[in-house]
C-alpha cells in the first residue's frame, strides 16, 4: 500500500511578487501626485500674486540752516532750522534746485507767520512740516507742473 504524502506548500512567490511591484507601482503614483499638485500650487501662487515692484530711492535735498523771527507774542523769539526735503523723482530734484530762491522765500515765510508757542509740541511741530509741504507743492510758475515733495523733515529745530 502506498501511502501518499500531501504535497508540500509552497511559497507563492508569483503572487507576492506581484502584490510588491503593485505597492511600488503606487507609491511611486502617490509621489508623483503629491509633486504635481505641489508644482501646479507654486504656479498658481506666483500668478495670482504679482511681483511688487521695487520702490525707487528716495532724493533728499538738504536746504541750508535758516534763522527767522518769528510773530511776536509779548516778546521777540526766533528760530533757527534746518530742512531736508524728500523728492520722488529727479524731476522734482531739478526744480527745487533750479528755484531754490523762491523754495526759501516760501519756506521763511511759511515760518515766520508762527507764533513761538505754536511750535512746542511735536503734533504743531507736524503740522508745522505739512504746510510747508503745501506750500511748496504749489507750482512756481503757470505753465511749471507741481513739485511733489512727499516729505519735509527737520534736521535742526531750535526755538529760542
Amino acid at each position: 500500500m502506498a501511502t501518499s504524502t500531501p504535497p508540500a506548500k509552497t511559497p507563492n512567490a508569483p503572487k507576492s511578487r506581484k502584490l510588491l511591484v503593485l505597492l511600488i507601482v503606487l507609491a511611486t503614483l502617490v509621489v508623483l501626485a503629491v509633486a504635481g499638485a505641489a508644482y501646479y500650487l507654486t504656479i498658481q501662487r506666483k500668478q495670482a500674486a504679482p511681483v511688487a515692484a521695487a520702490p525707487a530711492d528716495p532724493i533728499f535735498i538738504a536746504l541750508e540752516p535758516m534763522t527767522v523771527n518769528l510773530q511776536p507774542n509779548g516778546r521777540n523769539r526766533f528760530l533757527h532750522v534746518a530742512v531736508t526735503l524728500k523728492a520722488p523723482d529727479v524731476k522734482s530734484q531739478a526744480l527745487v534746485t533750479q528755484y531754490l530762491p523762491e523754495v526759501r522765500s516760501r519756506l521763511l515765510s511759511a515760518l515766520s507767520n508762527r507764533a513761538g508757542e505754536s511750535l512746542v509740541t511735536p503734533e504743531e511741530r507736524a503740522q508745522l512740516a505739512a504746510d510747508i509741504m503745501t506750500t511748496l507743492n504749489q507750482p512756481f510758475a503757470a505753465n511749471l507742473p507741481s513739485l511733489k515733495i512727499s516729505s519735509v523733515m527737520f534736521t535742526t529745530f531750535m526755538l529760542q
